[in-house]
């Protein structure tokens, strides 16, 4: 946390003394921004955001003493065939989702643009260009650091990966600071849905391709109308925002989550057959590694067509393996019979303790 708020600190007082030396600052000094330019100064925005990226990572390996990548995914690293796959949905599903946004609100006034208006044709195209480099970054460092690192860290003091998932949607709805009742209740809602993804599928990869669509279209449309300056954020939605994404964030998770199941995604570590203690079992649901170390084997797969919604996210502890006595194979004594089945088939490579 203290690194998170030193990264911000040093981009915020980088942007200052630019904004200082080009002479590039606003005309108000009671402005609550750095640059006149509404394109510079949005790019200092998602850069201070987007440090959360290398400073989260930085902690899981220095102060976690793990793999970096087991903030990414079960496997230790960003899946990014799956990450890809997640995209080719989540890119179609929010333009839908904006587009029937846009036709509730045509015509009232609260939905009309307060920007200056289209900037042009060159101002756009660099807008877009700097949103298209910068704005996945911050979307991505967003959930590395709610989804993946903080859910971790509660985790591990926790017998379920709930509490966690709760305490980490409440934060990231705050993080986003006081506007509307509906805007509070659409972020924190999205994250616990977006919270059991990264449960149901192992990894950030989901949540990462929704978010960072979701952003680049905000972002795009915020260009395209002159409104890059706005301090609004999604805190300040209307009401018909909120009842859209009742409806869209489990439609996405639930659709993500039969992809990963038909796929073969892996929502589990493999290489380890049974860990006790609150934080493996945690690792288990998440797959995030909460714990140094690899997590549980397979056993905690979820069959195809289990999903029914957050409550539907499968227990969490390891079952129980029998592990066969050591020692060369005995042949079978007079009498004996076939030996009785001694639980699940643990997964290849996996360690099986008795």
């Amino acid at each position: 946390m203290l690194l998170l708020f030193v990264g911000i600190v040093v981009v915020t007082g980088l942007a200052a003394v630019l904004a200082e030396v080009l002479d590039a600052g606003p005309d108000s000094p009671d402005s609550e921004v750095f640059f006149k330019d509404p394109v510079a100064d949005m790019a200092f925005q998602l850069v201070g955001i987007a440090i959360g990226i290398p400073v989260v990572l930085w902690g899981a390996r220095y102060l976690g003493r793990r793999p970096a990548g087991t903030v990414s995914s079960v496997l230790g690293r960003l899946r990014w065939k799956w990450l890809g796959l997640c995209a080719a949905v989540a890119v179609p599903m929010i333009i839908v989702q904006f587009g029937i946004m846009i036709a509730w609100t045509w015509g009232e006034e609260s939905a009309e643009p307060a920007g200056d208006g289209f900037p042009g044709w060159t101002a756009f195209l660099v807008s877009l260009a700097v949103l298209g480099a910068l704005v996945p970054f911050q979307a991505a460092a967003e959930e590395y650091v709610f989804r993946g690192w903080l859910v971790q860290v509660i985790g591990r003091a926790v017998r379920s990966p709930w509490p966690a998932v709760v305490i980490a949607s409440l934060l990231f709805a705050l993080a986003h600071g006081f506007g509307e009742l509906s805007g509070f209740i659409l972020l924190f809602y999205s994250a616990l849905w977006w919270g059991w993804l990264v449960i149901r599928t192992g990894g950030l990869e989901a949540v990462i391709t929704m978010h960072a669509a979701n952003n680049l279209l905000a972002f795009g449309l915020a260009a395209g109308f002159g409104e890059l300056a706005s301090t609004e954020t999604a805190a300040d939605a209307p009401w018909q925002a909120m009842v859209v994404e009742f409806v869209f964030a489990p439609l996405y998770c639930l659709v993500m989550a039969r992809i990963a199941d038909r796929k073969g995604v892996a929502r589990v570590s493999p290489g380890e057959g049974a860990r006790t203690g609150a934080g493996a079992e945690f690792a288990a649901g998440a797959g995030a590694g909460a714990g140094a170390g690899p997590g549980l084997a397979a056993s905690h797969a979820s069959t195809p067509g289990s999903v029914s919604g957050p409550a539907a996210a499968p227990a969490y502890g390891p079952e129980p393996v029998s592990a066969p006595e050591s020692g060369p194979e005995r042949a079978p004594g007079p009498g004996s019979g076939p030996a009785p089945e001694s639980g699940p088939e643990p997964a290849p490579g996996s360690r099986v303790e008795p």
